[in-house]
């Protein structure tokens, strides 16, 4: 990333500095897509070998893929989808991750719409509620009891 875009991305220590790629990428398609065309490779390759280590197991693998509808993974056991209003989503952006309304827009705008990401469900969980309900729900619903 540091050699398409440069040190203008990157902190005081070298590291990553996810706000200023957001605000060239999420500002223009073609380098969003030149984004895409570096992370989703090699994130792809990591899940990939990550769920052949368990391929013999009896484990089950949660994939939590943000761009599920964008990556075109098909073929999973099945998929959950956390719906929440495009409008909450944005709050919480601004209130839990420091983003601005715009950024926040912005990033949303670029994503699958939430029609596409429910008609992709197997099963919807409502996100509405705060992300400590939320949690909750999620720890209430889906930990085997026993």
């Amino acid at each position: 990333m540091a050699e398409r875009w440069g040190d203008q991305i990157l902190d005081d220590a070298g590291g990553l500095d996810r706000q200023a790629v957001a605000d060239i990428v999420f500002a223009d398609p073609d380098e969003l897509a030149a984004l895409n065309g570096i992370v989703h490779p090699a994130v792809g390759d990591e899940m990939t070998r990550r769920r052949a280590e368990l391929a013999a197991t009896d484990a089950t693998v949660i994939l939590d893929i943000p761009l599920l509808v964008e990556s075109g993974h098909r073929g999973l056991a099945g998929v959950i989808v956390v719906d929440v209003d495009p409008d909450v989503a944005v709050e919480r952006l601004v209130s839990g991750r420091g983003f601005t309304a715009v950024d926040a827009r912005n990033r949303i705008s670029r994503q699958a719409s939430r029609s596409e990401r429910l008609e992709l469900a197997d099963l919807v969980v409502d996100g509405e509620s705060s992300p400590a309900a939320l949690a909750d729900l999620v720890q209430a619903r889906f930990t085997p009891s026993g």
